[in-house]
């Protein structure tokens, strides 16, 4: 492994272990270091979502690397680039009729899990079938808690006559922080990336749209699980072991109880 390429690993590696509310601050202070990685590390490490509202439909959209060309980026709703760009890059007519049906499909898997939230799709065309882009950005802020859910789901699917191989990579950055006066600030997140492949029929029961629905939902779930369980298990676990909910008083009477038994089981052996 070259020189540049341990130095790619640890800055990934480090960004992998930042806040994830800070990727923006903390990615342009680690480009201002290694600045000869400024295309690797701008290509690998994903950012939250930022939205943007359509001028034609007033309808709000997400930005990715995936709808820009250029500086400008294509809503899903008009198909059009803001700022205006007359040679953008655009789906075909058949796959523009399928973005816009994913879109619609989306959204209501948006307000079915989230209630609420910005949800945006993007295909694009390949040589042997497509490849798309589902985002997902929820965001809650009050006068306790406040905090973001981002979901980058980047799919690849190569068509094989009735059936089609589907590649589904996932990313889902999540932070939290508290503001209690009581209690102080706490800051929770992290992020999480997997990847799974299938071979599912192509018909009209089974169309692209459901397969990759289906496809997305199940890898939610399963990183949701695991989310709860790495970040918020854990850090209940911590907290537990740093100070017991448990008055002095009853920790002594347990400890007596416990010797008493202990007494009783030992003193009644033969």
């Amino acid at each position: 492994m070259s020189a540049q390429e341990q130095q790619l690993d640890c800055a990934l590696d480090l960004m992998r272990r930042l806040p994830p509310q800070q990727i923006e601050k903390n990615l342009s202070d680690l480009i201002d270091l290694v600045p000869h990685l400024c295309e690797d590390l701008l290509s690998s490490v994903d950012q939250p979502l930022k939205v943007a509202k359509d001028k034609s439909t007033g309808q709000e959209y997400l930005l990715c690397d995936y709808n820009r060309d250029g500086d400008s980026y294509r809503s899903p709703w008009s198909n059009k680039y803001d700022p205006p760009l007359d040679d953008g890059a655009l789906p075909s007519d058949k796959l523009r009729t399928l973005e816009v049906q994913a879109n619609q499909a989306f959204d209501t898997y948006r307000e079915l899990y989230f209630e609420g939230g910005i949800c945006s799709v993007y295909l694009w065309d390949l040589d042997n079938g497509f490849a798309g882009v589902v985002l997902l950005k929820k965001g809650g802020d009050n006068d306790k808690i406040k905090g973001c859910w981002d979901s980058i789901h980047v799919v690849e699917v190569l068509e094989k006559g009735r059936t089609a191989h589907y590649k589904l990579t996932s990313t889902v950055m999540l932070w939290l922080q508290t503001i209690k006066a009581a209690s102080g600030t706490m800051n929770l997140g992290g992020s999480l990336t997997r990847q799974v492949e299938a071979d599912n029929p192509v018909n009209e029961a089974n169309p692209h749209i459901s397969n990759i629905g289906k496809m997305v939902e199940e890898m939610e779930n399963k990183m949701r699980s695991s989310l709860n369980e790495i970040y918020f298990g854990k850090t209940k676990d911590v907290v537990n072991d740093l100070r017991s909910v448990q008055g002095t008083q009853g920790k002594a009477a347990a400890a007596m109880l416990a010797e008493e038994l202990k007494k009783k089981m030992g003193g009644g052996r033969p």
